[in-house]
């Protein structure tokens, strides 16, 4: 991919100002070498050459990218979400608009997600407050015995 690939090439001095080894990428960042590796493998990253021995090396620009991930991460955005904001960065032509909307429908999503757990918290509320009595058998469990209940009713729906 264009946009994730920084000038390839072979560089052949690890102590060149400015180059990292996946190692010492990995220090900066804060992130282990195996997501440095997977990022690399999803196209988010990409080493600007490699040593003589050949170690992957890293510029410094390629420190800014993971930390964009992480901070796009922070958001709730997925690694796929993030090549697409890393493509759109990476097109000049592009503009803001494009990055607002997926920034929206992220929102929009997480705002679904975040309704569907809150019903879970209530069900949940619920089932907690239906058991006061905790010395009862797991037989005589309101908890069990309410699950127990929707999985029939639940079936029962399924066989009309």
């Amino acid at each position: 991919m264009a946009g994730s690939r920084q000038a390839a090439g072979s560089i052949h001095s690890a102590a060149a100002p400015g180059v990292l080894t996946i190692g010492k990428l990995a220090t900066a960042t804060g992130v282990s070498t195996d997501t440095l590796r997977y990022y690399e493998q999803m196209e988010l990253i990409a080493p600007d050459g490699r040593s003589a021995s050949g170690y992957r090396l890293y510029g410094l620009a390629t420190s800014q990218r993971v930390r964009f991930v992480r901070q796009a991460q922070a958001c709730g955005f997925s690694l796929p979400e993030i090549r697409q904001l890393l493509t759109l960065r990476a097109d000049h032509a592009a503009c803001c608009g494009g990055v607002r909307q997926l920034a929206l429908e992220k929102k929009l999503r997480l705002e679904q997600k975040i309704r569907v757990m809150q019903e879970m918290s209530r069900a949940l509320d619920q089932l907690i407050e239906s058991c006061a009595d905790e010395t009862l058998t797991v037989d005589d469990c309101p908890i069990l015995a309410a699950l127990e209940q929707s999985r029939m009713q639940g079936s029962e729906r399924h066989e009309d």
